[in-house]
């Protein structure tokens, strides 16, 4: 039985990667005051990133509707026969509705089709690399069960940590509370932040400017590979020099087995603003 992977556009994965693996994405949207526009469909990362930079107004974001992820799981039925398999591995139940939708989506057609939906408790290419991954194991011919080991594996194992410019868009977002948001502004501060077990973002450490900041998660990160192979994605928020310059540190001081260098999309770009400095890693 074929089995599709399907996620959200928070996974932030390239089209191209997308259509080749067959992954269906429902776009999240983003709103600037009035303006409406579909994450990824009908505004891309630098168009976003332009915009941000020129808008009074800060933008806000909404989850698909259960009636568009209805219409996704339909639309793979009648491509790939009602026998298919669905794996949907959606953005932190934590952080947005859009895994609930998802639910209530699945809860709305026939209970003959197999949907299973998975609240993957992280966000943006921190998830979508684990949506890629499934679906290279779908091409291989790997059962249900076999990927729904592997996504739980990489959903434990993944380690990710974040550097923002500011903490002004994660507060005024409710994603993070008031008191970290002053903390960050004070004495060039740089709070070191994570996603916890639940999805919810938390911060780790904090230090004093942004090198002591990559230092200190670099070394958190030997700890975690023990000299062992990694699959390493640096992502970043219209920083893209800063970003290629830290992903070329990790090829020199970690055993890298496979690295990508990503921009995050508009929908995770609007809670954290530009600047934003991420690194994960998973055991190859």
């Amino acid at each position: 039985m074929p089995i599709v992977i399907l996620t959200d556009s928070a996974s932030d994965i390239d089209a191209s990667v997308r259509q080749s693996l067959g992954i269906v994405a429902v776009p999240l949207k983003v709103m600037f005051g009035a303006e409406t526009y579909q994450d990824g469909v009908t505004i891309s990362s630098a168009e976003f990133f332009a915009k941000l930079s020129r808008s009074n107004v800060l933008p806000t974001t909404s989850q698909p509707s259960p009636l568009e992820f209805a219409e996704a799981y339909k639309a793979i039925c009648e491509q790939y026969g009602k026998d298919v398999q669905i794996i949907a591995i959606m953005l932190s139940a934590a952080l947005s509705g859009t895994y609930q939708s998802a639910m209530i989506a699945k809860s709305m057609l026939e209970e003959s089709i197999d949907i299973t939906v998975i609240d993957s408790r992280k966000a943006s290419y921190v998830h979508g690399m684990i949506c890629v991954e499934a679906a290279k194991a779908a091409r291989e011919g790997k059962g249900k069960q076999q990927i729904l080991d592997m996504i739980d594996r990489y959903l434990d194992d993944v380690q990710v940590y974040f550097i923002v410019d500011t903490l002004e868009f994660l507060q005024k977002g409710g994603r993070i509370g008031r008191a970290a948001a002053v903390i960050g502004s004070l004495l060039n501060i740089k709070p070191i932040l994570t996603l916890d077990p639940a999805g919810y973002v938390t911060a780790f450490d904090k230090v004093r400017g942004t090198k002591k900041a990559l230092n200190r998660v670099l070394e958190t990160f030997q700890e975690y590979a023990q000299g062992k192979p990694v699959k390493a994605v640096v992502l970043h928020s219209a920083v893209p020099d800063q970003a290629a310059e830290i992903l070329e540190r990790i090829k020199q001081e970690f055993p890298v087995a496979d690295s990508h260098l990503k921009e995050i999309g508009p929908v995770i770009g609007t809670h954290t603003g530009p600047g934003l400095l991420c690194i994960l890693m998973a055991r190859a």
